[in-house]
């Protein structure tokens, strides 16, 4: 089965009850027009004499007319209220897919997205929108192929030739559509990834405001965003133009048709073989039989678009999922309450022991950097540090142990068993990273702290002091609720990445990752923060396993183990006294920091850290 097929058999049985209600909604709008054609043909044939009639009964005549009409569009209203739901529900269980995906599915995420949120974001947006409006549009079908047969049958009784030439223009419009869905769907993708693209770049602008202003780069930003306006507009248009060719090639033959009628009942009128009254039919069930290829038409060339929209929305699912992963019913709560968010600290039934990496190799773009054959065993109760120069693979090494980086070769050992997929297994509580770049949102410091998961303050504020952070809470007015601002530009550098130290340390996990806090934070500030973090580690109030990456003293001084990295490859291994005696890179490394360090000290004496 095609991709497009399969998801829209999905939508449709992910909630066939409402689906059937809605289609039989519209059931009795599509049909009733059949007895409002046949009562017109009474008035006019009365009004026309061709049949003899009092006033009461013409007046009686244009009320069931009225009250016909009246009921349809009650019916209608009804059925457009009842469809909203179904139509939220499914672009709701797309959406949710596709972030389950990306939030929970074996391998690393971020092979998967696009250069930019703003792409994803506009797939999310528009690409659901697409899959759903296709599903949508097939909700009238039943009633208008209903309504056509039997308008067709009635007309047919009147004038079977007009009937049979009133077919023609919409057997036209139906291959005109078929022959023009390659050309909407090379359009449409185009206009979609380019309107993704001035997105992206509109969130990029925001984001990068002080950067813009700085570099007084203001009127070359306003520059590329038109830049990218006309391309995405050239390309909307013609992607307009081609779907508005269909819907005009298919509403012309409202025009067509009438014209037709009136061509040929014009002889059969002066005959008197065709009355007033058949006129009045077949021009009024001309308009409801040009839904039929109005509706087709506009299925056919929203096929071409969904296949479009498919495509893209399962580029940000898992390598192994499909179109069926992205319409499958997975549980989302449409109809009860939502289920209460998660705890603070996850169970899980296999506390840490021993984490291992054996033969952990991962390669950027095939330009051979990385890091290469990298084994790593970690204790419960150790503390680790990863240290190295720039560029020589910390990161890429901690990143490839919690799954969060392919890795190509190389295996992960959880208690002596096989990780499978790293980065479904290593997380909160069993291990919790503290990213080298803070990662927050634009809401209250408490949110981005529980991210969703349930935990009082006192969590919190155990969280904070370990992170070295209680004196810069004090300092905000409005505490654990004050709003941080998109990406936490309302706290100063230090400050956020302790906010992120402070989300990984209320998880209380197994396994505590931070990655290098030193390029916010001063001397003082980091020592103090490792000091508080193995003071909670002896209390029981915080993770007794650490992997640290840092090339500061405060760390290096207090790991039980040291892994030095030069150009991806493991340099020298062991504790610092070992190290300085056995490694010339620790040697120089250890030296450059204390002159670093000694120059810091001298321009911020007794300065708190951000």
């Amino acid at each position: 089965m095609k991709p497009v097929s399969l998801v829209v058999a999905r939508l449709v049985r992910n909630d066939l009850r409402r689906y059937l209600v809605g289609g039989l909604l519209w059931l009795p709008v599509s049909v009733i027009p059949l007895g409002s054609g046949l009562l017109l043909q009474q008035i006019f044939d009365r009004i026309g004499g061709q049949r003899v009639a009092g006033l009461d009964q013409i007046l009686w005549l244009c009320a069931a007319f009225v009250g016909v009409e009246v009921v349809r569009g009650l019916i209608m209203y009804v059925a457009n209220l009842y469809g909203g739901y179904w139509w939220d529900a499914m672009a709701t269980l797309l959406r949710a897919n596709v972030l389950r995906s990306l939030l929970t599915a074996p391998g690393p995420a971020a092979g998967r997205q696009p250069h930019s949120p703003g792409e994803s974001v506009a797939r999310l947006r528009d690409d659901v929108s697409d899959l759903v409006e296709l599903v949508d549009e097939s909700v009238p079908l039943a009633g208008t192929f209903l309504f056509s047969g039997a308008a067709l049958a009635i007309m047919a009784t009147v004038d079977p030739v007009i009937t049979l030439v009133l077919v023609v223009p919409m057997i036209v419009v139906g291959v005109l559509s078929r022959l023009m869905s390659e050309v909407v769907r090379r359009l449409h993708s185009r206009a979609r990834g380019l309107g993704a693209a001035v997105t992206a770049y509109i969130g990029e602008t925001f984001a990068g405001v002080l950067a813009i202003k700085t570099a007084g780069a203001e009127d070359a930003v306003l520059e590329r965003l038109r830049e990218h306006n006309r391309e995405r507009r050239d390309a909307a248009v013609k992607d307009r133009l081609a779907s508005d060719l269909l819907e005009t090639s298919t509403s012309a033959t409202v025009e067509i048709s009438t014209g037709l009628v009136l061509l040929l009942a014009a002889p059969a009128m002066r005959r008197g073989d065709f009355t007033v009254g058949d006129l009045a039919l077949f021009t009024s069930y001309v308009g409801w039989l040009t839904a039929l290829p109005r509706i087709v038409g506009r299925v056919l060339f929203r096929l071409p678009q969904a296949a479009v929209s498919t495509e893209r929305l399962t580029r940000l699912m898992a390598p192994h999922e499909d179109a069926g992963h992205l319409s499958r019913n997975s549980g989302v709560w449409f109809h009860r309450e939502p289920l209460s968010p998660p705890g603070s600290v996850p169970d899980h039934g296999d506390p840490l022991e021993v984490v291992e990496a054996r033969g952990l190799s991962v390669r950027h773009d095939g330009s051979g950097r990385g890091v290469h054959g990298i084994d790593l065993l970690i204790r419960r109760g150790s503390f680790t540090v990863v240290t190295g120069a720039v560029g020589s693979g910390k990161t890429t090494l901690v990143r490839a142990l919690l799954g969060l980086a392919r890795a190509d070769e190389g295996a992960v050992f959880w208690n002596g068993r096989l990780v499978a997929d790293p980065g479904t297994f290593l997380v909160p509580g069993r291990a919790a990273y503290a990213s080298q770049v803070p990662r927050l949102f634009s809401e209250s410091l408490r949110e981005n702290l529980l991210l969703g998961r349930s935990g009082d303050d006192a969590d919190l504020a155990r969280a904070l002091e370990s992170a070295a952070f209680e004196e810069g809470l004090a300092e905000m007015a409005d505490g654990l609720d004050t709003i941080v601002g998109p990406r936490g530009v309302r706290l100063s550098g230090g400050q956020a990445q302790r906010a992120t130290a402070a989300r990984a340390l209320v998880r209380m996990p197994d396994l505590l990752v931070v990655d290098d806090l030193s390029s916010a934070l001063d001397v003082e500030t980091e020592k103090l923060l490792w000091d508080r973090i193995a003071g909670a580690a002896r209390d029981g109030r915080g993770p007794a396993t650490l992997l640290v990456v840092s090339h500061r003293q405060a760390a290096l001084e207090r790991a039980d183990q040291i892994v030095v990295l030069d150009r991806g490859r493991v340099a020298g291994r062991g504790t610092l006294g070992d190290l300085l005696e056995n490694c010339p890179e620790m040697r120089r490394l250890w030296h450059e920091e204390r002159v670093v360090e000694a120059e810091e000290r001298s321009e911020r004496p007794a300065r708190p850290g951000g």
